[in-house]
C-alpha cells in the first residue's frame, strides 16, 4: 500500500524534531544543580530558553537546511552560501503607466498594464537571471472607490520565478484609467530561500488589501509571529521590507523568529547565521 504524501511529511517533521532534540543534549548537555549548599545565581532554564540555544546552534541549523531542501527538491546551500549578500534593488521614482503605451522597466522587472474583462490588470516580468522576491506599489488614476469589486486574479504576491511573470488586478476598468508606480524593490533569491519566502503570510508586509486579496499562496504557510519591538519599527520604518525578506530568506519561518535587532546583509557573511536573539 502507498503511503501518502502528507504521512510522509509528518514522519518528516517528526524525526526532524528528534534530532533537534538529540543534537540539543549533544551540543547544549543537560542542565546540573549547583553544589548542596550552594545557592543559584541564575534563573532555570526553561523549555523556551533551551530551544532558542538550540536553534542558534549552527549544526542544528545545518540540520533545517538538509531536511527543507529534502522537501523542496533542491541542493543543500552551506551556511556561508546562506551568509551571501543578496542582490537588491530598489527604484522609488513615480512612473506612470498607461494602456497601449510601452512598457518600464525597473528594478530588474518590466511593468505593463492592461485592459482586459473590464478590469485594469498589471503584468510583471522577471528579467533578472534568477528567483526574486518583488514589491511593486501602486495607486491607480484618478482614484478609484470601487477597485476591490474587480474579481481578483490568483497571483503570487511574494516571488517571481526566473523567465517568470505574475498578472495582478489592481482595479475595475475605467475609461482613462492608468496606473501609478510610486516604488519597486527586489532581492534575488536561491532556490532554497524562494522556498522559504513562499511559506511566509502576506499579512507580514504592508501589501495594500486591493492587490494582496488576490494571493495565491504556494506551499503551507507558517504563522511568522513578530514581537511588540518588531511590528513598532516596521510601523516606523526603521525595518523595510529588504530587512523582513532578507532574513527569512535565510530563516525557516517556522522556527525563527524575526530579531529586531535584525538588518538587511550589506556584505557577504556581515552576521553570523543563525541569527538569533537569544536575550543576552
Amino acid at each position: 500500500m502507498a503511503i501518502s504524501d502528507p504521512f510522509k511529511v509528518r514522519v518528516g517533521a517528526g524525526g526532524l524534531v528528534l534530532v533537534v532534540g538529540i543534537t540539543l543534549l549533544r551540543f547544549c548537555g543537560s542542565l546540573s544543580l549547583p553544589p548542596r549548599g550552594q545557592a543559584a545565581v541564575a534563573a532555570p532554564e526553561t523549555p523556551t530558553s533551551r530551544m532558542t540555544k538550540s536553534t542558534a546552534n549552527p549544526t542544528v541549523y545545518r540540520t533545517f537546511l538538509d531536511h527543507d531542501a529534502i522537501e523542496a527538491g533542491v541542493p543543500t546551500p552551506s551556511i556561508d552560501q546562506m551568509s551571501r549578500k543578496l542582490t537588491y534593488r530598489s527604484d522609488d521614482a513615480r512612473h506612470v503607466l498607461e494602456v497601449g503605451r510601452m512598457p518600464i522597466e525597473i528594478a530588474g522587472l518590466r511593468l505593463r498594464i492592461e485592459h482586459a474583462n473590464d478590469a485594469l490588470l498589471l503584468q510583471i516580468d522577471n528579467r533578472t537571471d534568477s528567483d526574486i522576491a518583488y514589491e511593486v506599489t501602486t495607486q491607480v488614476a484618478p482614484r478609484m472607490s470601487d477597485c476591490n469589486t474587480a474579481r481578483p486574479l490568483p497571483f503570487d504576491a511574494l516571488v517571481i520565478a526566473k523567465d517568470g511573470h505574475e498578472t495582478r488586478t489592481e482595479c475595475t476598468w475605467h475609461d482613462n484609467a492608468s496606473l501609478v508606480v510610486t516604488k519597486v524593490e527586489t532581492l534575488e533569491l536561491s532556490a532554497l530561500s524562494a522556498f522559504y519566502i513562499h511559506r511566509l503570510p502576506t499579512s507580514l508586509f504592508a501589501i495594500d488589501p486591493r492587490i494582496a486579496r488576490g494571493h495565491r499562496e504556494v506551499g503551507e504557510i507558517c504563522a511568522a509571529m513578530v514581537s511588540q519591538a518588531v511590528r513598532a519599527g516596521i510601523a516606523n520604518g526603521e525595518i523595510g521590507w529588504r530587512d523582513l525578506i532578507d532574513f527569512y530568506a535565510r530563516h525557516r519561518c517556522q522556527t525563527y523568529q524575526f530579531p529586531a535587532s535584525y538588518r538587511a546583509f550589506k556584505s557577504d557573511g556581515e552576521h553570523s547565521i543563525p541569527y538569533v536573539d537569544t536575550g543576552n
